[in-house]
C-alpha cells in the first residue's frame, strides 16, 4: 500500500495496515514554532501535538520544546489497568506499575532514566490520571551518553483530547498509537523537526 500525503489540517487520521513494519516516520509541521501537525509514514498519516514551544536544536530541560533530531522508539509501558490484554507491539513493551517513574532532575544520579517512586530527587510520575501515559513509547533522546539539563524523557504517548502541546514528546490519540504499535519495527526512527 502507499503512504497517504496529506495538508497539515487535516483532522482525520489515515493508518493503513500494509504488511512491512514501519522503520521511519517524520513529524511534519507547518512551522517550526508549531506544536500540532502531522505523523506520516508508510501508510500512516495521522495528527499529533508536539512541544507547546514547537522544535529547538538546543534542547534544554523545561523548555517545552521538542528536540530537532532523528530518534530511535527503545521501548515502553503501557497501563494493565487501562487495557484489557498487553496491546500488540513491534517494540518491547511492558506493564507499567504505580511505583513507575522517570528522573528529570539534573542533580540525579539517574537523570533522565526510569526510577523507582518514592524518590528525593525530581521526577515524573509514569502511572498518571490524565490518561496521557496509559500507553507510552521512550525515545532515545538524551540517553547514551547523557548530558545533563539537555532535557530528559522525550515520549511518544497519548495526546490530549485537545491536542495541547506537550512537554517536548511527541503525543498522538490513543486508536492511532494502539494502531501504530504493532507496526512499528524495532529500532524504528522519528525524525522530528
Amino acid at each position: 500500500m502507499r503512504s497517504v500525503s496529506s495538508p497539515l489540517n487535516k483532522t482525520h487520521a489515515n493508518v493503513t495496515a500494509p504488511s512491512r513494519r514501519i522503520t521511519a516516520l517524520r513529524v511534519v509541521l507547518p512551522r517550526r514554532s508549531a506544536s500540532r501537525g502531522r505523523l506520516v509514514g508508510p501508510g500512516i498519516d495521522v495528527p499529533c501535538a508536539i512541544g507547546r514551544s514547537g522544535v529547538t536544536a538546543l534542547k534544554r530541560e523545561g523548555d517545552g520544546a521538542s528536540p530537532a533530531g532523528s530518534l530511535a522508539v527503545v521501548g515502553g509501558w503501557y497501563r494493565p489497568d487501562r487495557f484489557a490484554v498487553r496491546p500488540a507491539s513491534g517494540v518491547p513493551l511492558r506493564p507499567m506499575s504505580p511505583s513507575d517513574g522517570w528522573s528529570d532532575d539534573p542533580s540525579d544520579p539517574a537523570y533522565n532514566r526510569p526510577v523507582r517512586l518514592p524518590r528525593r530527587h525530581g521526577h515524573e510520575r509514569m502511572w498518571r490520571d490524565d490518561r496521557v501515559y496509559d500507553l507510552v513509547l521512550v525515545l532515545d533522546w538524551n540517553l547514551r551518553p547523557r548530558s545533563r539539563g539537555r532535557g530528559s524523557a522525550i515520549f511518544l504517548h497519548l495526546a490530549r483530547e485537545d491536542f495541547a502541546g506537550t512537554a517536548g514528546c511527541v503525543a498522538l490519540r490513543r486508536g492511532d498509537l494502539v494502531r501504530l504499535l504493532p507496526r512499528l519495527a524495532p529500532g524504528a526512527r522519528i525524525r522530528i523537526g
